[in-house]
């Protein structure tokens, strides 16, 4: 799946020169920034665009930029609306999402930032699995599931209530799951304990000993002593989701890009377009630095290069 990211910049124009945006809309080199930038979206994106948003404002005090979570499908509603400037994404935009956009006169450049692999977890104290099939998560996540109790998965389990915690219906990750996992994007069983915050998730999960649930993996990283990770067997042998499984695209079907959207009209604001490249000139750092999995270096290069051309393009026609 995550191979095919790569033919997405195949016919962008490549620019040689590395574009200032100083350079591009003031002639004073040494313009000091301000104003304010507003990113929504997925909380799966959210400690990238956080850690991001930190780093920028050391180096620009008079810049505020404030980072929220409202899922993927909340933040493309806010996005389309032209009321946020970047909106996080865990899958790519949809049409009925464009359609949107379109009709709120809303252009955007599309860039990946990092991947991800979902992660399936289970409350530490689990001993009775170490890992699950597709087939198994579909018995347990289709809309029809009658799935109660850990003995329905595998016989061998023991008798004990199984709970559920998972995204919810604005989230990226439900979207991707469901279409990965139940075939069809959206078609879900209802009654597990929903939130677009993960971190919700995690103390949930944390507090059930029967619980299962799923979330991006930078949560699982960042709160392993407490969770246990699943391999996930999708007929070849299971596969622990890791660094180098999702890097090598190994962790099948749950590997995937991640994305911010930048409005073209935004962008046309000094401190929204200098924020945005100072994102993709720091996303392959710090999408590591919080449990995510850098890009490679082309495609991270490739998409610098599509945001440069997007900002010459704006400033060429303000002249």
């Amino acid at each position: 799946m995550m191979k095919s990211i790569f033919k997405l910049f195949k016919y962008l124009p490549i620019l040689c020169l590395v574009i200032q945006p100083s350079i591009l809309f003031s002639k004073d080199k040494n313009l000091k920034l301000s104003g304010k930038v507003v990113v929504d979206g997925s909380s799966t994106v959210f400690p990238i665009s956080e850690a991001v948003g930190e780093e920028f404002q050391k180096a620009n005090a008079d810049v505020k930029v404030a980072v929220a979570v409202s899922g993927t499908g909340g933040g493309f509603k806010k996005f389309c609306k032209g009321e946020v400037d970047i909106t996080g994404a865990s899958r790519a935009i949809e049409a009925k999402e464009i359609d949107l956009c379109k009709s709120g006169n809303i252009s955007y450049v599309e860039l990946p930032v990092a991947y991800d692999g979902i992660t399936i977890v289970v409350n530490k104290k689990n001993t009775w699995i170490d890992s699950i099939t597709t087939a198994e998560l579909k018995k347990i996540w289709n809309s029809e599931s009658k799935i109660k109790n850990w003995k329905d998965i595998r016989a061998e389990f023991p008798d004990r209530s199984i709970k559920l915690f998972g995204p919810g219906h604005d989230s990226g990750t439900f979207d991707y799951f469901t279409k990965a996992i139940n075939g069809v994007e959206k078609v879900s069983r209802s009654d597990f304990t929903a939130s677009e915050d993960d971190n919700m998730l995690v103390k949930g999960v944390q507090g059930e000993d029967g619980a299962m649930g799923y979330f991006g993996f930078a949560y699982y990283e960042s709160n392993k002593k407490n969770l246990k990770a699943l391999a996930v067997d999708e007929g070849n042998g299971p596969v622990v989701p890791s660094v180098e499984s999702i890097r090598a695209d190994k962790y099948i079907p749950l590997s995937r890009p991640l994305y911010i959207y930048v409005s073209l009209k935004a962008l046309a604001r000094l401190e929204v377009s200098s924020f945005a490249q100072f994102y993709m000139t720091h996303a392959k750092d710090l999408a590591a630095e919080v449990g995510y999995i850098a890009l490679p270096n082309k495609l991270s290069v490739t998409a610098k290069e599509n945001l440069d051309h997007h900002i010459l393009s704006i400033a060429k026609a303000k002249k």
